[in-house]
């Protein structure tokens, strides 16, 4: 047992040791699912959010990073594919596959 729950049963009142247990239980419960909240979910969910702005800001000219590796030129966007020039090649990617924006500025990526 932790020592918060034997903390939590010195004051537990005497002769309900059983209803402390459960208080108890119930507690650790719902310090299990904060720390996945905040260890696990809510970093997650703003990495999201952060890539989702990126990929709102992408505008004709950036130098980009797919998720596969390639480095490419923004040549035309459409509403989820975007025509990318690496080397002598043009590719059509998924605005989703795009990693990272190359050539934008440290106040860009802050944001």
């Amino acid at each position: 047992m932790t020592s918060f729950g034997t903390f939590a049963l010195l004051f537990a009142p005497s002769g309900q040791g059983a209803g402390g247990g459960i208080m108890v239980f119930a507690f650790q419960i719902a310090a299990l699912i904060a720390i996945f909240y905040f260890m696990l979910i809510r970093p997650q969910r703003r990495q999201q959010e952060r890539h989702r702005q990126l990929l709102e800001s992408l505008q004709r000219g950036d130098r980009i990073v797919t998720s596969g590796g390639i480095i490419g030129e923004v040549v035309h966007l459409k509403d989820d594919e975007v025509t990318i020039r690496s080397a002598e090649s043009r590719l059509i990617v998924q605005r989703s596959n795009i990693a990272n924006i190359l050539n934008r500025t440290v106040e860009a990526k802050s944001q």
